[in-house]
């Protein structure tokens, strides 16, 4: 047994054979069988498909000329398939012009094999299946983790505003749908010039991550979510919570970050936040209720807190 045998390496995933020819169905599933693979079969191109989009299938290995719908049409099929997972395609036929072979693959197959294939040549085509298969799912797990990655602040851990942004609409259509309240909690981290001043860029970064944490402590997993919105401000986003539940917590989050001791500073400061709060409720009279407008609210409030003398919290319900 060689080292690319997946008796060795096992392929987790049924390759699907299609082909209206009984005995080459046969021949064909018995060699792969025979190498360890799992096989599922189909008699055409119809059957194929359905069998395709009821299960996972990396790897179909397809007949050109069939009834009802052929190799080619089954290929566009499966190309125009959206489930964002990669599908190696060979394409099995006794045509053996140049025209034909480039026709099978402008029709989307990666590869083909010229009946009946010799077994070698076969498992050889799978096993280059296999590695394209694997190569583009470590691609699609780079992709995802890159794209993670833009969506959260690197220092403090907590969503960026690009996600924010993206995010709150999406609540907005939600709460319409369910009738619910929603709310955003806007908070100003008063003191951290102040901390960068006496201590340090270091300081202010370490109060930054520190409060982040404190807001993620404070709110409902899963339900509740913290974005960074600039350099001093979080957003806490609230679902079916209304202006009033808002205010309750906006108390709570300002007391933990108020109660923060942060070590190994030159001068140890009070952590003091501003805060503003905005929520509304939806109604039929609330058509066109915006993104803008929550965090405008909220924003005009925080500014009120700050023009008071900060170290304050306010409110409002939206009608």
């Amino acid at each position: 047994m060689n080292d690319d045998s997946p008796l060795l390496h096992p392929f987790q995933h049924p390759i699907l054979i299609v082909d209206d020819d009984n005995f080459m169905r046969t021949i064909i599933e018995a060699s792969l069988k025979a190498a360890g693979y799992q096989v599922v079969t189909a008699r055409n191109g119809h059957e194929a498909l359905e069998t395709f989009r009821g299960g996972y299938f990396p790897i179909v290995m397809t007949d050109w000329v069939m009834p009802e719908m052929d190799g080619l049409e089954l290929c566009k099929a499966i190309r125009a398939d959206d489930s964002g997972r990669y599908t190696y395609i060979i394409l099995l036929t006794s045509q053996g012009s140049k025209n034909d072979l480039i026709a099978g693959l402008d029709a989307g197959a990666d590869e083909y094999l010229v009946k009946p294939p010799h077994q070698q040549e076969l498992l050889t085509r799978i096993k280059t299946g296999r590695r394209i298969i694997e190569l583009e799912s470590k691609l699609n797990d780079f992709a995802r983790q890159v794209e993670s990655l833009s969506l959260v602040d690197s220092l403090t851990g907590v969503f960026n505003r690009r996600y924010m942004e993206e995010r709150i609409p999406s609540e907005i259509k939600r709460a319409y749908r369910y009738g619910r309240a929603l709310s955003v909690i806007m908070i100003s981290i008063d003191c951290l010039d102040q901390m960068i001043t006496t201590n340090g860029f270091l300081a202010g970064d370490l109060l930054l991550k520190s409060s982040a944490g404190c807001l993620l402590e404070s709110v409902r997993k899963e339900i509740d979510w913290i974005a960074r919105y600039s350099e001093d401000r979080f957003v806490a986003v609230l679902p079916e919570t209304d202006a009033q539940g808002a205010m309750i917590l906006a108390k709570r989050l300002k007391i933990r970050i108020g109660s923060q001791v942060l070590a190994n500073l030159k001068s140890e400061l009070k952590v003091s936040t501003s805060i503003g709060v905005s929520g509304f409720t939806p109604t039929g009279e609330k058509e066109g209720f915006s993104m803008q407008m929550l965090l405008t609210k909220a924003e005009d409030c925080l500014s009120q807190s700050i023009a008071e003398g900060g170290d304050a919290i306010k409110g409002v319900q939206i009608k």
